[in-house]
């Protein structure tokens, strides 16, 4: 079985991919036809009980618009009451023929918004604007009324679906003006980059197949990280395998009072499948980790080149060196590690830090290795040498640009992650739940990536997966409540990730995200 794959898009990539297909002989009309069909079956499918009470369809002006009167027209075709509310008049030659095609069918339809509100309807469907918005642009004169009612309506427990974005959202960038919280979010084709940032808003994330194709990939080279691929791309641990096959890993941090940060990393790769794991780290922490975690082998920071070479270069099968290993040294340690083993490494926290404003120095100690580096945005943006809002408002490029600038893979933290390697093929990854916004998270993160490193010694792939088995166990431990839950419900979380049962295919469902965070 083939693996689909997600396309990651902005609003152009989008727009784009509609292009191309309409190029290779797709009417325009086809695609919008396929996506209200889609759409209404979806609204059918995971809203019936709300259906009972009927579905209003707020549409505007353009091609959203005219994919809400093909839902409406569907829905009123198998008898589920619906009716219209026109903010505006279709202007669109492929909206005003759907127009026209559910009023002879009988839709009802009403051009005063303030029909949005005071109906039974328990589920109205934001058909008002589209992926073309730009957060620069003020929500004005009935659009802006109408999205107001929708807020209004969300608070009251209405169930607001958004057709492709949440109408004010901006596709591209996920900021918004007013845009209304949704509990649904149907989308077409690609999977839009505001939609991953502004998971908020957008509640589930739902991408129909509307019949791209091959054309999706002209909206770009950003991939989605699925349970199919994640699947798929695992390495698998033969039935011979020994501690010696699954790979030594070596945790080189740990200053005074940090020793929790080795520690949680090496919990992370030992439940990642690591055959053995050595924490190097300060002697005043060398007590904390035997004890803490008794699996782990531990020894004191080396003294000398030799001694790094005994105790580590020759030793181990990949590094990760940072957790909490300190600022005072961590030049020095990080470049003698580096310096003297050759083999693959994970960089994190501090041993980032150290090299701050010096990005540039990092290339020629990493050589052809592979070398995965995972910062936060602010760490990130000490290395990038831009401000931490520049990193979070161009993160989707940013990544790829720094990860060719220092010639290896770059995994940028946050909601979503992003995973690129030096010739700028990225992976995104949509896993994460507000249960990892806590200390210590990136840790576990840098354990699970330095044991897949060891095993694939490919970066950007051990990177991308880790991502995924990370957040995928956060999910699991919870997507919505997130209060009173701690990293060790994640990590006992991870060994159901490693041992994901497929995923179903239905058609046109090409992947969903879950809605995440409290509300």
């Amino acid at each position: 079985m083939t693996t689909p794959v997600v396309i990651v898009a902005n609003a152009n990539g989008a727009a784009a991919a509609d292009k191309s297909a309409i190029a290779a002989g797709v009417p325009s009309r086809v695609l919008m036809q396929r996506a209200g069909a889609a759409a209404a079956c979806e609204i059918a499918l995971r809203l019936p009980h709300e259906l009972t009470h009927g579905v209003i369809i707020a549409t505007g002006p353009g091609n959203n618009g005219g994919d809400g009167w093909v839902i409406a027209r569907a829905l009123h075709a198998v008898g589920i009451p619906v009716r219209v509310v026109e903010a505006m008049p279709s202007r669109t030659a492929d909206a005003q023929v759907e127009r026209a095609a559910a009023m002879s069918e009988g839709v009802p339809v009403n051009d005063d918004v303030g029909a949005l509100t005071g109906g039974s309807e328990q589920i109205i469907v934001d058909a008002l604007l589209g992926t073309g918005l730009t957060s620069s642009e003020p929500l004005r004169g009935p659009i802006a009324t109408a999205v107001a009612a929708l807020h209004a309506m969300s608070a009251r427990d209405k169930r607001i679906v958004a057709i492709d974005v949440p109408s004010g959202l901006d596709a591209s960038s996920g900021r918004h003006v007013g845009a209304p919280r949704c509990a649904l979010t149907l989308t077409f084709g690609t999977l839009k980059r505001g939609q991953l940032v502004a998971r908020d808003l957008c509640g589930e994330i739902v991408v129909l197949d509307i019949g791209l194709g091959v054309h999706a990939a002209a909206a770009g080279a950003h991939r989605l990280a699925t349970a199919s691929w994640f699947r798929a791309s695992l390495p698998r641990i033969a039935a011979n395998a020994h501690k010696g096959t699954r790979g030594k890993i070596a945790i080189i941090g740990g200053a005074e009072g940090m020793a929790g940060a080795a520690m949680i990393s090496a919990r992370g790769a030992l439940r990642s499948g690591a055959g053995m794991v050595k924490c190097v780290v300060a002697r005043e922490s060398l007590l904390a980790i035997q004890e803490g975690e008794p699996a782990a082998l531990a020894a004191s920071w080396p003294a000398s080149d030799a001694e790094f070479t005994e105790q580590v270069g020759s030793w181990a099968d990949a590094l990760l060196i940072g957790p909490g290993l300190g600022r005072a040294h961590a030049r020095e340690i990080t470049e003698r590690a580096l310096r003297l083993f050759g083999g693959p490494v994970v960089l994190d926290a501090d041993a980032l830090t150290a090299f701050a404003g010096d990005a540039d120095a990092l290339s020629p100690l990493l050589g052809e290795r592979a070398a995965l580096l995972t910062p936060h945005p602010a760490e990130f943006a000490r290395l990038a040498g831009i401000g931490v809002d520049a990193v979070l408002d161009t993160r989707f490029d940013a990544a790829p640009a720094f990860a060719t600038r220092v010639k290896a893979t770059v995994l940028l933290k946050g909601v979503p992650t992003i995973v690129s390697s030096p010739d700028g093929a990225t992976m995104i990854v949509s896993e994460g739940t507000p249960v990892l916004a806590t200390g210590g998270s990136g840790d576990m993160l840098g354990g699970i990536a330095v044991t897949l490193l060891a095993q694939t010694n490919d970066a950007a792939l051990a990177g991308a997966l880790a991502a995924f088995a990370h957040g995928r166990a956060a999910s699991g431990v919870s997507a919505r409540q997130v209060r009173g839950y701690t990293l060790d419900d994640v990590v006992a979380a991870l060994p159901g990730v490693w041992s994901l049962a497929p995923v179903p295919s239905r058609p046109p469902v090409l992947v969903e995200l879950p809605a995440i965070g409290e509300v």
